[in-house]
């Protein structure tokens, strides 16, 4: 390329430097490149101040910038002449010798250009780029630019090569000059365009950032510098395409967020105008742009060093309601931000709070699962940053109906647990903040599903218990573990260990069954203990078929199947375990496979087989930990219990353990310590001491004769004069593990015998409780003596003497330390001729039939048996419960089951129904308990029918919920045993039906046929049944229910054939349940899938000639029925009289105590709805339920109209028509003293009005005078057969519905009023949907009452009556139940 040559400028003569010759084209490079130097130098050396020299060299300066040094092609040449042109600007500044516009562009255009000789640090002429830079920074140069038009392109040059040049290898001095260049252009210019800003904000973009650092550091510098004059210009550009969406005006507009966040990471001042702007785009109608301001702000609210949120509140809530956007992805966003935002502002937990909570409770999965998240690794950094609140999010979270956030839920609270309470990394604080994760995590064990009881036993063995931790830690870890549960956790743990003990007991069986010969039977006895294991794993159905492919791996595999028996043998160690599971796991492994589903079911069942925390080795530790807490010498305190509690938690442990590992016990050292146990006063740990002697003594009489001989002489003692309970168990121990038993037991029988003596009862209890158990566990050697025992001493001087007379405390029921000596004898008496009569298992002989006639005159008296009114009412109430209990458990027996007659059963039956709320529940429970273990015969669970009569709602629900639970059992137990289909009619739970009808037809309280209030109860507990076994339609059982009802009417009442009058009450009661069916099936009118069978002990062979269609129902009596007309309210008739109508007190369903279950028979009656009404007003009662003829006072308060606690005046309300056991009134809260307290300008009064006696249970009540019939009988009531009813009043928990009395002032002002308490702390809200299904939303809140989680214990809920699941708004569990439509919803 041809260059100009070099002219003189301006036609003047160029002067060169002392020794510099002309410069021209004419010369080579290298000598222009030498001369350039000296000229170079010549204006280094030059200042401002040198006159005569500027004016000499100026043609020369004009002369450098020529197109000839301005385009040269060489290199030097151009670097040269650019730092001469620098000097010049230095030198002749403020005044610039150029004065062509162009010209001046040109120049520095061309020294931006040579500024691209700084990226190279190595090159040889860098020291003359670094002054090149030094001196344009130093001077300004480039402010002269600032007058020309098109000042903007150079400028975007100059940035531009400035930030592609800058590198790691530049030291400081670069950067600076740099940055004091481009700063000068920024502040000292009338504003910073678009593509400038461009030039600068292009490096913070993520792309960018990542190719160059130190470009992206000097932007930020450069922002930080110059934040006051480039903040404008910053919002014009946001507000240009955030505001008025010009996406146009810059490249940049795309990456806007994360210009937002760099800038604000670099001063937040820059944004100050910026941040409204993101309010208005917080409010979007696009989710996916409030998706991306979401993602930003958390960026922003959740940086380390933030303000945000303090400095612009209005934009941090406007921020806050995007955790309740409709948009799913913005509310995951925001739950994601608080996890950093908790971390780095705990400050702003509280603002946090409230939005998590809705958020825990999201419809979304994910979104509740990222709430757990996020508090749980807030809480793992520290946990100071997450409040109680929080955790308790995480806690309701463990009930959530998606398994992969219960998981969460339960491992998150298990880190907590183990690095703030095991490793006690933050304290003792922390540790008590955290303290009940423990026992939450346990009780989870009793939620239905097997993949939460396998979660919870890996969390006990990695997190409460680590199992790698050496045998003394892990054992001290254990044991204080143990001693500081709550009850129920510790119930829970203790299931734990039974059901992994039951476990291996299946596979030990597996193992046993693969060493007999091959056959049928032994292939199908194999199938079903496969089928067992399968059931403990999770998802059974692919369980079934790994376990079938793993039992086929152990039938070829002999080494296999040798480890799999050492690992459950019970001489296996802890460390043995550990090796086996991985010989084992190793054996089935596939590399080939990386995910072997096959391989992690076996994984699940060597988990639970495994015995990884209890050997030998660790018994003998915990015996010793135990030791020093006797001695004194333990950690106890330091651990947060007392010495006492250590000692008797450790007794229960071992106890525990003594059931699934007693092996583990046979030491020396170990019995050792539990004989001294043995010697210690508290009765409960030498209890237990005993109980583990009786679990793992076998090997004592051979193996160590020392034990023993000090161990006998401790029994004995035991047995004579040591508590009930030690006693009970020193007879079974010796039986248990001693050879020489019978002489044993003789020397313990005969002086007991000898030595029974009535006048002395307290000295009584313990000799009786002995030979009880004695007589049951050696029938043969005892039969003899102890039927004169019985005669003579049991019956003729205990039972039927009442020698000391009872205190009349006016109560039903007392606390044990309150019941008289003589009362706690009788009930022994009564345990003893049950234990006898179940150890000689005879109903040949007289005994069983003579004790069933003395266990029921006891209930027909009330417990009063010589009915000479000298016991108290609470103590007949004991009695009655010993005799309901009693019949319950020879019931039992198959060979005693045949001689109860159905009126003895009747009686039994109306125990739950008893006037003491008390004598209820503990009934309750033990009909349960033996219902579902399959013990009692199937009329038994018809006896839950009357508890819809109970006043209690609590009772309701927990009746139900057995209900549920053992048809449950009997449905599983059919379907797991082929050979339970030829005993359908004795475990069908549809077979209760017929048990149910006949009952409710002999009912006391049914004495008038066609009386409105009774049908209704009968109706009312038929439903209480039938809803339960109609919940699901099982192979048309509700046809098969209805077919079985039509038949009964085919026959005749068993009990009394020939009594008209009985026969109809049965027909009535049919046509009732036909009603009932009707009217809650659609598909009752369909073939039965079978022909029922009636039980011939209640029912006569139907008769097929004569078909009985009659309805027995009056017209209006099936109207109303029907259509469910509400009952009349409950009233007294006159407040301060004594109640009429011996026996019998009114009472009112309660309705308001929280629940998870429906307590109301019937959900759609209008006593159930009216108990939900909001404006409702609840009685409150003075009177408890266990008082003796109380007086029941009333505040009143009418529905809707007045306010709650203001009682009614001045209005006169119709008197009350019937008080039948039907109509349930309130029971005061659990807890309240029974005692009747009456005011005293009514003492006189009530005085005078005579008491009508009470009617007998279970028989017609005896005759009282005509005057007294008169004065007090009530014209409305009817007598019924004389059992004492349900009291009204239940000391158990309750609230009242409205009821309508006349009260007066001075009543009013003395009512004390009773607290209504909530025994569940669960929440129930029932809806209607669109199509008719009752949906209701399952809470469970953080403070699990004990009361509840007993309630779970004892009954299970049951997932039979569940059609239809799915998640509520808030992430509830709504259960979907089929609902009748409106008109068919109506209730007796």
């Amino acid at each position: 390329m041809a260059f100009p040559q070099p002219k003189p400028a301006d036609g003047k003569i160029i002067i060169y430097p002392p020794g510099v010759k002309e410069i021209t084209d004419k010369i080579s490079n290298d000598e222009l490149v030498k001369r350039l130097k000296m000229v170079v130098k010549t204006f280094m050396d030059m200042d401002q101040d040198s006159e005569d020299e500027k004016q000499q060299y100026l043609p020369l300066a004009l002369h450098l910038a020529s197109e000839f040094f301005l385009r040269n092609p060489n290199k030097d040449v151009r670097l040269l002449v650019a730092c001469c042109l620098a000097d010049i600007f230095r030198i002749y500044a403020p005044e610039a010798p150029y004065t062509s516009h162009d010209k001046l562009k040109d120049i520095f255009m061309f020294i931006t250009r040579q500024l691209k000789g700084l990226e190279d640090t190595k090159s040889p002429q860098f020291n003359r780029y670094f002054y090149l830079l030094e001196n344009l920074a130093w001077v300004k140069s480039y402010n002269i630019c600032f007058e020309l038009e098109d000042c903007n392109e150079i400028f975007i040059q100059l940035f531009r090569t400035l930030f592609s040049v800058i590198n790691n290898s530049h030291n400081q001095k670069v950067q600076m000059h740099m940055l004091d260049l481009m700063s000068s252009i920024i502040m000292e210019g009338d504003g910073v365009t678009q593509d400038l800003l461009d030039s600068i904000l292009i490096n913070l973009i993520p792309a960018h950032k990542n190719m160059n650092k130190q470009a992206h550091d000097l932007a930020k510098v450069l922002l930080k510098r110059t934040t006051q004059t480039i903040e404008p210009c910053i919002a014009s550009f946001f507000n240009q395409v955030l505001v008025l969406g010009k996406s146009s005006v810059s490249d940049l507009s795309e990456h806007v967020f994360d210009l937002i966040m760099e800038l604000f990471a670099i001063d937040p001042h820059l944004l100050l105008s910026v941040m409204p702007q993101l309010e208005f785009k917080l409010k979007s109608n696009d989710g996916e742009e409030r998706l991306a301001v979401v993602r930003l702000l958390a960026k922003l609210f959740g940086a380390k060093d933030s303000e945000l949120a303090t400095q612009n509140r209005p934009l941090w809530q406007c921020f806050l309601g995007r955790f309740n956007d409709i948009h799913v992805p913005v509310r995951l966003e925001c739950v994601k931000f608080a996890s950093h935002c908790l971390m780095n502002h705990p400050d702003l937990a509280k603002d946090l709070t409230d939005y998590l909570k809705v958020r825990s409770h999201d419809p979304e999965e994910a979104i509740r699962h990222d709430v757990i998240v996020t508090i749980i690794t807030a809480g793992k950094k520290d946990l100071s940053l997450v409040n109680d609140q929080l955790l308790g999010f995480v806690r309701e979270r463990t009930l959530d109906k998606r398994w992969r956030v219960r998981k969460e839920a339960m491992m998150g609270l298990a880190q907590l647990y183990k690095k703030y309470c095991l490793h006690a990394e933050a304290g003792k604080e922390a540790a008590q903040k955290v303290n009940w994760i423990k026992d939450k995590l346990l009780h989870i064990y009793y939620q239905n599903s097997i993949d939460d009881k396998l979660l919870v036993e890996k969390i006990f063995a990695q997190y409460l218990v680590p199992h790698n931790l050496e045998t003394e830690e892990r054992m001290k870890c254990l044991y204080y573990l143990y001693a500081s549960l709550d009850p129920n956790a510790v119930k829970a743990l203790n299931e734990m260990w039974k059901c992994q003990n039951m476990l291996r007991s299946h596979v030990r069986e597996l193992l046993d069954l693969h060493k007999q010969p091959a056959s049928e039977a032994n292939n199908t006895a194999m199938f079903a203990k496969l089928m067992a294991i399968a059931k403990n794993l999770p998802d059974p159905g692919k369980a079934q078929d790994f376990m079938k492919k793993f039992n086929q791996v152990l039938g070829d595999d002999e080494r296999l199947r040798t480890q799999l028996e050492l690992l459950i043998s019970p001489a296996c160690s802890c460390k043995q375990a550990e090796i086996c599971v991985r010989e084992i796991t190793r054996k089935l492994a596939n590399p080939k496979q990386p995910t072997n589903p096959f391989l992690e079911m076996v994984k699940f069942l060597l988990e639970r087989i495994a015995p990884v925390h209890i050997d030998s080795e660790a018994i003998s530790s915990l015996v010793k930990l135990m030791n020093k807490s006797i001695e004194g010498t333990a950690d106890d305190e330091e651990e947060g219990v007392t010495p006492d509690s250590a000692i008797r938690a450790g007794l229960e442990l071992l106890k525990v353990l003594s059931f699934t590992h007693p092996t583990s016990f046979h030491s020396s050292e170990t019995y050792e310590s539990l004989l001294q146990c043995l010697k210690m006063e508290d009765d409960k740990v030498a209890e237990a001491a005993i109980q583990i002697f009786r679990n793992t003594g076998h090997k004592i009489e051979t193996d160590l004769l020392q034990i023993r001989s000090t161990l006998i002489p401790i029994l004995h003692q035991k047995a004579k004069r040591g508590t009930p309970r030690q006693a009970k168990q020193a007879v079974h121990c010796i039986h248990a593990i001693f050879t020489n038993k019978e002489v044993q037991l003789a020397q313990i029988f005969e002086p007991l015998s000898k030595s029974l003596n009535a006048d002395t009862p307290e000295q009584l209890i313990t000799p009786l409780v002995s030979l009880g158990h004695i007589a049951m566990l050696a029938p043969d050697q005892f039969a003899s003596p102890m039927k004169s025992v019985v005669a003579n001493f049991i019956v003729k001087d205990l039972l039927m003497n009442d020698r000391f007379p009872g205190g009349k405390n006016g109560k039903l029921w007392t606390p044990n330390e309150e019941v008289s000596p003589e009362v706690f004898a009788k009930v022994q008496a009564i345990k003893l001729l049950v234990r006898w009569l179940l150890g000689m298992k005879n109903n040949q002989s007289k005994s069983a039939n003579s004790t069933l006639r003395l266990l029921s005159a006891m209930l027909v008296s009330e417990g009063d048996l010589t009915e000479q009114k000298k016991i108290s009412k609470s103590d007949m109430s004991r009695l009655r419960l010993a005799a309901g209990c009693a019949i319950l458990k020879l019931a039992q027996e198959p060979c005693y089951h045949e001689i109860i007659t159905p009126e003895q059963f009747q009686l039994c039956a109306l125990v739950i129904n008893d006037e003491c709320y008390q004598v209820r529940q503990i009934f309750a429970l033990k009909l349960h308990k033996a219902l579902g273990k399959l013990l009692l015969p199937l009329e038994y669970m018809a006896v839950f029918a009357l508890c819809a009569k109970d006043p209690v709602k609590e009772r309701r629900a927990h009746a139900r919920q057995c209900l549920l639970k053992n048809i449950s059992i009997r449905r599983e137990y059919i379907k797991q045993n082929p050979m339970a289909h030829e005993k359908l009619l004795s475990l069908l739970p549809e077979y209760v039906v017929p048990y149910t009808v006949h009952l409710l037809a002999h009912d006391p309280d049914f004495t008038k046929t066609q009386d409105i209030e009774q049908l209704r109860d009968i109706k009312e507990c038929l439903w209480f049944m039938l809803e339960v076994l109609m919940t699901k339609n099982e192979n048309n059982s509700h046809a098969f229910i209805r077919k079985m009802v039509e038949n009964i009417k085919q026959t005749k009442d068993a009990q009394a054939p020939d009594d008209g009058k009985m026969n109809e009450k049965l027909y009535i009661v049919c046509d009732v349940a036909l009603i009932v069916i009707t009217n809650k099936s659609t598909t009752y009118n369909l073939d039965s899938p079978k022909d029922p069978v009636l039980p011939t002990k209640f029912f006569t062979p139907p008769d097929k000639d004569s078909g009985n269609t009659k309805c027995y129902l009056s017209d209006e009596a099936k109207t109303l029925l029907l259509t469910g007309k509400p009952k009349p309210a409950t009233v007294l008739g006159a407040v301060n009289k004594p109640l009429s109508a011996a026996g019998r007190r009114p009472q009112d369903r309660t309705t308001e105590t929280g629940s998870n279950i429906s307590g109301n028979s019937d959900p759609s009656s209008p006593a159930a709805n009216r108990g939900r009404e909001p404006n409702s007003e609840v009685p409150e009662t003075e009177v408890s339920e266990n008082e003796e003829n109380p007086v029941i006072l009333l505040t009143v308060v009418p529905a809707k109209t007045e306010k709650k606690d203001e009682p009614v005046r001045n209005k006169s309300l119709p008197p009350q028509t019937s008080t039948e056991r039907g109509k349930k009134r309130t029971a005061p809260a659990a807890g309240s003293e029974n005692i009747q307290h009456i005011p005293e300008e009514r003492k006189s009064e009530e005085s005078a009005a005579p008491v009508p006696p009470k009617a007998r249970r279970g028989r017609p009540p005896k005759v009282v005078s005509e005057s007294n019939t008169a004065k007090n009988a009530d014209p409305n009531k009817t007598a019924g057969r004389g059992r004492k009813r349900v009291t009204a009043s239940q000391e158990g928990p309750a609230e009242a519905e409205t009821t309508n009395v006349k009260v007066s002032k001075q009543q009013e002002t003395n009512v004390k009023r009773a607290p209504a308490q909530r025994q569940m702390d669960l929440q129930r809200i029932q809806v209607l949907d669109s199509d008719g299904y009752s949906v209701m939303e399952l809470e469970s809140t953080p403070e699990s009452s004990a009361e509840e989680l007993d309630l779970f214990k004892s009954c299970e809920s049951s997932q039979n009556e569940v059609d239809n699941t799915k998640l509520a708004e808030g992430g509830f569990l709504k259960v979907r139940r089929k609902s009748m439509p409106k008109g068919r919803r109506q209730r007796l």
